[in-house]
């Protein structure tokens, strides 16, 4: 699979292929050369209110991963346009949450593994 995580705030790297901001918000106090993002995919992002929801209580976790989950399969050009650019090389998902276990780029790279590993249709 050509997708893997990083946060925005980390330093970028030859190593991350095209870097791809996921978050529907601009990350704070990054300039956008300080944030070296080739690409900003706000649409495949959480909706703004499953992310002020989340964030209001970071305890339902499975909860929000379940929505978040049937929005990504309702939101099939988004999909489709992250798949194509995985298809190409490597790509690096750009979030700006603090927690490296608990965000929303990780949930992606799980709905996305089965469409790139066989390119199945979800």
């Amino acid at each position: 699979m050509s997708l893997q995580i990083k946060r925005v705030y980390e330093p970028k790297s030859e190593a991350d292929g095209l870097r791809v901001l996921v978050d529907r918000l601009w990350p704070r106090g990054l300039t956008k050369e300080a944030a070296g993002i080739d690409l900003w995919l706000k649409d495949i992002a959480p909706s703004d209110g499953l992310r002020r929801w989340i964030h209001a209580d970071m305890t339902q976790w499975a909860e929000f991963r379940r929505r978040y989950l049937e929005e990504l399969a309702s939101n099939p050009e988004a999909v489709e346009h992250l798949r194509r650019l995985a298809a190409k090389g490597k790509v690096t998902l750009l979030y700006g949450v603090k927690d490296p276990e608990q965000n929303h780029a990780r949930i992606l790279v799980e709905y996305m593994k089965p469409l790139l590993d066989g390119g199945q249709d979800r």
